[in-house]
């Protein structure tokens, strides 16, 4: 990033692109400091991109979702809005992140020995309700997890964490304060496997070692996918004795997300000719465009788009105009997107089941094996404890080189062909495996 340009932008800024655009930034409310949505102006019309939002009323930060601007964009006229669907299967309004403070209360007024709280790092807000409840009960707050850790000293430093006096400790000091005077702030909110609450309930951090009578809550919803690991990790600290409080208790996490109503207000204030729902699966996509429909714009003004489509508008029309190529891209080594489908499929199948060469000398000119089949074994099977699998396997190559010699085939391409298939069939029906083949034929 050193030859980055960074430019600091503040909510109602707006900054020029080129001759023709101009990007304007209003503030929004959600789980991370200083969120903003984006106002687009172009020559055909307005653009207007919500970012990550909720209508929070009273937020921790008391910065609230400004209503004024995004309702004057809307009267100005917008052409296009793409808004958040995280949460468009949910109704009803997001509770306000304040409503977790309370939860924490009431945790911290009846845990009788340590806390420990797992979130996320970024969400600052729910950081400094964590240190507004320990300072409240009287409790020294230490933290743990490398990027919680370098979030809330940043946060600190720039006056986004209020923290009191003598409150923070460091992690190496918990061993000298009683458990009922601790809390302990943490990574691994979604089981991470090398985070800091995963190596806990694994029994396999340096520092902090669950004992019973340990509260741990997990103030966060495990992201979709990530529930087995969630599951996985509570179930593990119950194993070591905590008491785990975890998203199906009410009131310890809300989510940063706007809910049905929320959405529906957003499109109200706006109030766009052309609607495209983003941020999120292709079934809250639909959700959200079915939403929006009821709300009056109509079915052929909105769109459900894929990754990769072009769209495209004019002052009057919208359509889908192309493609583009779009997905991943891998990096390996220093090459950029040269790794195949062959090439992953070939890594695929060496990962799962290894690979076996055999290579054999032959003198072509009198059909006759001079040295081998000699076999190599790696990922497959442990080749001194399978030496009758291999001196089978052997013969089977000799017999099928034998055959190629009496139909005179010399082409080399056939013979390691056919050395494959019989091999292959023969290895799955003793071990139920398939191996890469590979077979090796020198010539003298």
């Amino acid at each position: 990033m050193s030859n980055a340009k960074l430019v600091t932008i503040r909510p109602r800024d707006s900054i020029k692109l080129g001759s023709a655009f101009r990007v304007e930034f209003f503030r929004v409310s959600h789980s991370i400091p200083d969120a903003v949505g984006l106002a687009v102006h172009t020559p055909v019309g307005t653009i207007l991109h919500t970012g990550d939002f909720k209508l929070d009323q009273t937020p921790v930060d008391g910065q609230v979702t400004d209503f004024a601007r995004i309702a004057e964009l809307g009267k100005k006229g917008v052409l296009v809005m793409l808004s958040d669907s995280t949460n468009v299967e949910r109704p009803g309004y997001t509770f306000s992140e304040r409503a977790v403070g309370d939860a924490f209360d009431e945790i911290f007024r009846n845990a009788e020995s340590r806390i420990i709280v797992a979130t996320f790092a970024s969400n600052v807000h729910r950081i400094q309700q964590v240190i507004n409840s320990a300072a409240k009960f009287g409790r020294k707050v230490a933290i743990v997890g490398r990027s919680m850790v370098n979030v809330a000293n940043i946060a600190k430093e720039i006056g986004y964490l209020t923290v009191p006096d003598n409150i923070m400790i460091d992690i190496e000091e918990i061993g000298n304060y009683p458990h009922d005077r601790l809390t302990i702030l943490t990574t691994g909110s979604q089981g991470e496997p090398m985070s800091a609450l995963t190596r806990m309930a694994m029994s396999d951090h340096r520092k902090v070692e669950i004992v019973p009578g340990d509260t741990v809550v997990i103030s966060a919803y495990p992201i979709p996918g990530n529930e087995k690991l969630v599951a996985k990790t509570i179930n593990q600290l119950f194993q070591q004795g905590a008491d785990v409080i975890y998203e199906s208790i009410n009131g310890i996490h809300v989510s940063g997300h706007a809910s049905q109503e929320e959405l529906k207000m957003m499109i109200n204030l706006v109030k766009p000719k052309f609607f495209m729902p983003v941020h999120g699966e292709y079934r809250h996509l639909v959700k959200h465009a079915n939403l929006a429909s009821l709300l009056g714009i109509p079915h052929d003004h909105v769109f459900v788009s894929e990754n990769g489509q072009v769209l495209e508008f004019t002052a009057k029309s919208g359509a889908v105009a192309g493609s583009v190529t779009a997905g991943r891209i891998l990096v390996d080594g220093l090459g950029v997107g040269d790794v195949g489908n062959i090439v992953l499929r070939d890594r695929k199948q060496l990962s799962q089941d290894g690979i076996l060469i055999i290579v054999v000398t032959i003198n072509k000119e009198a059909n006759l094996v001079v040295a081998g089949p000699d076999i190599v074994s790696r990922g497959f099977v442990y080749v001194r404890e399978s030496e009758e699998l291999m001196e089978e396997a052997k013969e089977k190559v000799k017999v099928v080189l034998d055959k190629c010699f009496e139909k005179k085939i010399t082409d080399w391409s056939t013979i390691k062909s056919q050395v494959r298939d019989v091999l292959s069939k023969f290895l799955y029906d003793k071990t139920r495996r398939r191996p890469m083949i590979i077979p090796i034929i020198m010539e003298i």
